[in-house]
């Protein structure tokens, strides 16, 4: 590809998306339209068949990123408890797809049973990057039809391998010859996952931990790339799913200090490579196929859809869903997926499927993805929208979480408190050697510089009951709550301010539940020197809350003030004059107090004197 080749796709991927927005459809669809104006077949053929072919085969990385993000969210515990909607459902309906269209090819056009199960179970997987991108469009992927949609997405890839294994079996059967499957293959095919998990539990953490000490932003988005492209190559190497590899990796990070700075690192680059994945299914789209065969292709697009929504709708509906939820399911999952493309190529070289039928189906495939977000968004015009239900996992009332910034001397304090009283809570440290410090007495950080956007939304900011700011950093501190302040303006803001000028910036922003890390302490000491000075305790409180009070409404009046330096320096001079002046006001009252007291003490000692 030349440089003005690169030019143009960047620049179909820059207007596709945003086009797309205004239009009311769904991005997906955007880029699956450059990719049929710009490719061999469109009006312009800027770019050839073998140039398609070259960005489908890079693109697909972006697939590959997508299931390593997915595995970073899945933490063992949330993986075994969706393991009955994964193998349940997703095996469900899988099979029952499979067999669904393999029965349709057999009976409505005359095929041997061989290919049209190879054929029904092919396109019986959706597209894990199209269903999960068109679910998080619509804010979808949080309810619990998305999670169920997520689970039978999860089952196919896994399901995908096997399919690929056992595509030569197909072909040997179809040819009643002797079946023959590679059976070291498939012992090495397991090894090799086993080397994955053992290397990714005991080694990828210590190793990023390394990086991360160096502190360099570029080391560590290189480690992450680093580490999704090394299970990439090893899976690839001995013939599986470079996909399952990056979501195993993935998985085995999900409780990696490091995962909300490994998922910042790596999602721009998974949606920029997903976007050119799409606009390179566009490319490839053979219009010829379309002109000459437009019967029965539009039959057979039809025919898919219509089988898979329904098999997925009926699922839903025995999960519990209500029909609302269910047809949605059943919408968004109707289309082929990537690893349809994948088992048709391997079906054709093994000899199940013959050259123009693979062509066909792989139309079938890209017309299918392009209807889902048509009927998604038909399915909305249609029928009223529903609320959403409860996500997979239910959630108490009191689940919501808090997001500590800075896991330093004073952010340690506040999760004490938030643990003790069982409310959950994401600590984000940009030392690695303060991670490492506080596991040691039984804590728990994430790696993560919070004055990026994305190391925030990572963090799942925007559903947090609250933001605690306790960033020693002033600069990164401001970045963290103009951040939050502009993106969540719903999400409080509890802030450590460092001095008193960045107590000021802070309420410039509106920050006004802030406390100075200093000044409290301060007032507690000072407290405890006046007692030792000879001042008796209640002098003693009552002068440093009179101090205390002052302060804080000078805080509040010099902040008006601060663009003017003059009036500052004058505010401050009258202050201390008023300051003075309360003391003496105070002296006066503690010796009215005192001589009060001192008369109560002789009349009750008088009394009882009398009374003896």
């Amino acid at each position: 590809m030349t440089l003005n080749e690169l030019a143009i796709l960047l620049a179909a991927l820059a207007l596709a998306a945003p086009l797309a927005r205004w239009l009311g459809i769904a991005a997906v669809l955007g880029y699956l339209v450059a990719g049929v104006l710009l490719g061999p077949f469109g009006a312009g053929a800027l770019f050839s068949e073998r140039d398609a072919e070259q960005v489908l085969h890079f693109a697909e990385f972006g697939v590959v990123l997508l299931l390593f993000l997915i595995g970073l969210e899945l933490r063992p515990k949330r993986l075994w408890a969706m393991r009955q909607a994964v193998f349940g459902l997703g095996s469900a309906q899988v099979v029952l797809t499979a067999i669904a269209l393999g029965l349709i090819g057999i009976v409505f056009f005359d095929t041997q049973w061989q290919p049209a199960l190879f054929a029904g179970a092919a396109l019986a997987l959706s597209s894990t990057a199209f269903a999960l991108q068109v679910m998080e469009e619509n804010g979808e992927l949080q309810t619990r039809h998305g999670r169920l949609g997520f689970s039978v997405l999860l089952f196919q890839d896994l399901a995908a391998i096997p399919l690929i294994a056992l595509a030569p079996y197909f072909a040997v059967t179809a040819t009643h010859q002797t079946p023959h499957i590679d059976y070291l293959a498939f012992a090495k095919g397991l090894a090799t996952i086993a080397a994955v998990v053992i290397v990714g539990r005991y080694v990828l953490d210590f190793l990023l931990r390394i990086v991360a000490l160096s502190k360099v932003k570029e080391a560590m988005t290189a480690a992450a790339l680093l580490t999704v492209v090394g299970v990439t190559l090893i899976m690839e190497a001995v013939g599986l799913s470079a996909s399952l590899g990056a979501f195993i990796a993935g998985a085995l990070l999900a409780e990696s200090s490091y995962r909300h700075e490994l998922e910042a690192d790596i999602a721009p680059f998974e949606g920029l490579l997903l976007g050119i994945f799409f606009t390179a299914i566009g490319m490839s789209l053979n219009l010829k196929l379309l002109v000459s065969e437009p019967a029965l292709i539009a039959i057979l697009t039809a025919t898919l859809v219509a089988a898979k929504a329904l098999i997925l709708f009926v699922l839903g509906r025995w999960q519990g869903l209500e029909s609302g939820p269910a047809r949605r399911l059943a919408i968004a999952l109707s289309q082929g997926g990537e690893f349809a493309f994948v088992l048709l190529s391997v079906g054709r070289a093994a000899g199940v499927l013959g050259t123009r039928p693979s062509e066909i189906l792989a139309v079938v495939v890209t017309l299918s993805m392009a209807m889902t977000p048509i009927l998604l968004m038909l399915e909305r015009v249609l029928f009223k929208k529903h609320a959403p239900q409860r996500a997979f996992e239910p959630i108490p009332e009191n689940d919501g979480h808090v997001v500590i910034a800075g896991f330093g001397r004073f952010g340690q304090i506040t999760a004490r408190v938030l643990r003790a009283k069982g409310i959950p809570f994401t600590a984000l440290d940009i030392s690695a050697e303060q991670i490492e410090f506080v596991k040691r007495f039984g804590n728990k950080a994430f790696f993560g510089d919070v004055s990026r956007p994305e190391v925030l939304e990572a963090a799942q900011i925007g559903k947090a009951r609250a933001f605690v700011l306790a960033i020693d950093d002033v600069e990164a501190s401001m970045r963290a709550a103009e951040i939050v302040k502009i993106r969540y303006p719903h999400v409080p803001i509890y802030a450590r301010a460092r001095d008193r000028m960045h107590a000021m910036r802070l309420l410039d922003l509106g920050v006004t539940a802030l406390r100075r890390e200093t000044f409290l302490a301060s007032l507690d000491l000072t407290r405890l020197l006046l007692v030792g000075l000879g001042y008796s305790q209640r002098v003693a409180e009552r002068t440093v809350n009179t101090f205390r009070d002052h302060d804080e409404r000078r805080l509040n009046e010099d902040y008006k003030l601060t663009s003017d330096a003059e009036k500052l320096v004058e505010r401050a001079r009258s202050s201390q004059a008023m300051l003075e002046k309360l003391f003496r006001e105070d002296e006066i009252e503690e010796a009215n107090l005192a001589q009060s007291e001192s008369t109560q003490r002789e009349t009750k000692s008088k009394s009882r004197a009398g009374a003896a």
